[in-house]
């Protein structure tokens, strides 16, 4: 069966109270009050770090069984001087986030601007060592990545190429993998992204996403979509407004 799931990037945000979380939810039980809206949703945390055990497993307890959590590399792996240069930190992330069990979506590995064409064989080398057993997409944003050999060495390696509205990259539609993972980011400048509104309408703009999104279904391609604050200003309303296009 052909999965769809659609949520934001992050739940951990004050200024949702109100108008996506009831009045006077408390921050501990945000993400519980998320999952009864949206079946996934992508950990922007893991990024910055590793999280703890006892974090993972309440992320766990408090979600059905049914929800799937997508989750970002440490910046430690995709940042740094020598791609993967700290094996130890790969083997603990990925155990660490493993423990989600069932509940564990795509990982993502989201490389810095200056991450160019040029490194191409790292990452080969890369991601033909990763863990098996896992979903896996790349987000670049230098545009040198953009060629048919990158599509690919992705393909080889059964790896999603990221569908993403970033204002330095050009938007592609490639599917290299199963699956394919979509971040709309939108851009900053344009909306505040903290006023728990819609502040720019992109109800155009998704309606065109549900129609390629329901391509993707009928060619049997599972799809991981999630939207960020800078998109529209408020994320859980272009998570429902695309739902309902897809319904």
């Amino acid at each position: 069966m052909v999965e769809t799931r659609i949520g934001t990037m992050g739940w951990s945000y004050d200024h949702w109270v109100g108008n996506f979380y009831p009045e006077g939810t408390n921050p501990g039980d945000y993400l519980s009050e998320y999952a009864k809206r949206f079946n996934s949703v992508e950990i922007d945390s893991t990024f910055y770090r590793i999280p703890y055990e006892e974090t993972v497993e309440k992320w766990r307890r408090q979600t059905p069984n049914d929800f799937k959590f997508a989750a970002k590399f440490p910046r430690a792996i995709t940042h740094g001087r020598k791609l993967g240069d700290d094996p130890g930190k790969l083997g603990a992330f990925i155990e660490r986030v493993s423990s989600l069990g069932s509940k564990l979506g795509p990982l993502l590995l989201q490389f810095p601007p200056n991450f160019d064409v040029e490194k191409r064989d790292a990452l080969r080398t890369f991601l033909e060592n990763l863990p098996e057993g896992h979903l896996y997409a790349v987000e670049f944003r230098h545009r040198s990545w953009l060629n048919e050999k990158v599509y690919e060495m992705l393909r080889e390696n059964n790896i999603a190429l990221t569908l993403t509205g970033h204002p330095d990259m050009l938007m592609e539609h490639k599917v290299t993998s199963g699956f394919t993972y979509i971040r709309w980011q939108g851009e900053r400048g344009k909306v505040r992204g903290d006023t728990g509104r819609v502040e720019r309408d992109m109800s155009g703009e998704i309606g065109d996403w549900a129609t390629r999104i329901r391509g993707f279904q009928k060619e049997s391609i599972d799809v991981y979509g999630y939207f960020g604050k800078f998109y529209s200003g408020h994320p859980p309303s272009d998570a429902r407004k695309l739902l309902e296009s897809l319904s």
